[in-house]
């Protein structure tokens, strides 16, 4: 049984990944940089796209593909992120004692205010800024439809609105 999704494109599965990866593997790889830094972006982008060559026959076609990977990509991220956070406790651990580096300067007090949000509200604005998404590719990435996702950027930018204003008061 062929999927009709790779009917429709005329191409083999290797094809369309080799398409898919040559169309939005910087996307991916800038979406992975800036939640996890240059070091670690390339290794979080190449997780995605091996997931993608897995699962290539569930990739949409366009112009969902993009939204799609930025699912893959967010789940990657995420576990990353779980991965640093774990080192980090060990690294501190191991270090007790050792003055921590200051952070870089944040004159308007937009990334502590970023910071001090939840973890969804953080993606939600992300998507929204950084990636550039509307209301659909978000609900395609976060799962949900694209009126919760536009409900979510919304709630979103009321609290980190709170945080700045919660951060402005304290300084």
């Amino acid at each position: 049984m062929t999927d009709s999704r790779l009917e429709a494109t005329g191409s083999n599965p290797e094809e369309r990944f080799r398409a898919l990866f040559a169309r939005h593997y910087p996307a991916v790889y800038r979406y992975a940089g800036r939640r996890l830094g240059r070091d670690e972006a390339a290794d979080a982008a190449a997780e995605a796209f091996t997931i993608a060559w897995r699962r290539i026959a569930h990739v949409p076609s366009e112009p969902g593909a993009l939204p799609w990977l930025y699912g893959v990509a967010r789940r990657v991220v995420a576990n990353a992120e779980r991965s640093r956070r774990r080192r980090d406790r060990l690294a501190a651990r191991a270090a007790e004692g050792t003055p921590a580096p200051e952070p870089a300067p944040d004159p308007i007090g937009v990334l502590a205010a970023l910071e001090d949000l939840r973890a969804d509200d953080r993606e939600v604005l992300r998507l929204a800024a950084w990636e550039g998404l509307g209301p659909r590719e978000m609900g395609t990435v976060l799962g949900c439809s694209p009126n919760a996702a536009a409900i979510r950027l919304h709630r979103a930018r009321r609290r980190l609105d709170q945080a700045m204003n919660d951060t402005g008061d304290e300084q």
